[in-house]
């Protein structure tokens, strides 16, 4: 069975937030990374070239294919910060309309800057999907 791509790595999260060029994208990585830490209680990893990642759980597919991700997760990409985890639990829907501004793909949601959306509601985003995959 094919092994999974995004796993965790050594690099160093500071220095990837670091290296963000656009200076409000960097700070609002730094903000990110901060409310999930907070939400999780755990510290941030790199998973693969580009996540962020806090925790981790174990997953198997009815297909058999299993493997690690992180809890919750995000990417700072050019677009938009990409945030992996928080869809799909019992409140999502809830406070995904009192969010703000956002767009939601594929099991993700993307957030152009996070001065467009309320960060206690996405604080309670984190925190609700963090204790759902944690059972």
């Amino acid at each position: 069975m094919e092994e999974n791509k995004t796993r965790p790595t050594q690099v160093s999260v500071t220095e990837f937030i670091n290296a963000i060029e656009d200076e409000a994208r960097r700070a609002d990585a730094k903000t990110m990374a901060k409310l999930m830490e907070q939400a999780t209680g755990a510290k941030a990893k790199m998973w693969g070239p580009s996540i962020i990642g806090f925790d981790s759980y174990h997953y198997k597919y009815e297909s058999g294919r299993e493997g690690d991700a992180p809890l919750v997760g995000f990417s700072p990409r050019k677009p938009a910060t990409v945030l992996y985890g928080l869809l799909g639990c019992d409140d999502s829907d809830r406070l995904l309309a009192r969010l703000g501004k956002h767009s939601t793909g594929k099991g993700c949601l993307y957030i152009k800057k996070l001065a467009d959306v309320d960060l206690r509601v996405l604080q309670e985003m984190v925190v609700n999907a963090a204790a759902k995959r944690a059972r």
